[in-house]
């Protein structure tokens, strides 16, 4: 059964950048679509960006141009290059798996990130 484990969260200043990882074990990530999500306070969690199975990439319009997702198929890992890190990117973020649309699976505890202005 697969299993994601979120790590790479921190404090950063507004401008800055930060990669988050997903790394996964009991089954391959190569053959899944794994979506990064984000929760901040008071409010709903919100899809970021997400790999498909034949590895293209998908953005969020919050995030398009500033967020790159990618994938080690050696290190079963999936990451999440976040650069010109803004305020409102402050939240906890999640990864999971993608199955039509919607998350499926347990989420995990997410990882932390803070930006300050």
């Amino acid at each position: 059964q697969l299993q994601l484990v979120e790590s790479g969260g921190g404090l950063v200043q507004a401008g800055g950048s930060l990669r988050l990882a997903c790394a996964a074990s009991g089954s391959t990530l190569m053959i899944r679509t794994i979506a990064w999500y984000r929760l901040a306070p008071e409010k709903e969690r919100e899809w970021v960006a997400m790999i498909s199975r034949s590895g293209n990439p998908f953005y969020s319009d919050s995030v398009k141009g500033r967020f790159t997702i990618s994938r080690d198929k050696a290190k079963n890992t999936v990451y999440l290059e976040m650069n010109d890190l803004k305020p409102e990117d402050t939240a906890v973020y999640y990864c999971n798996e993608d199955r039509k649309g919607s998350p499926f699976g347990p989420w995990g505890q997410g990882t932390q990130v803070t930006v300050s202005s």
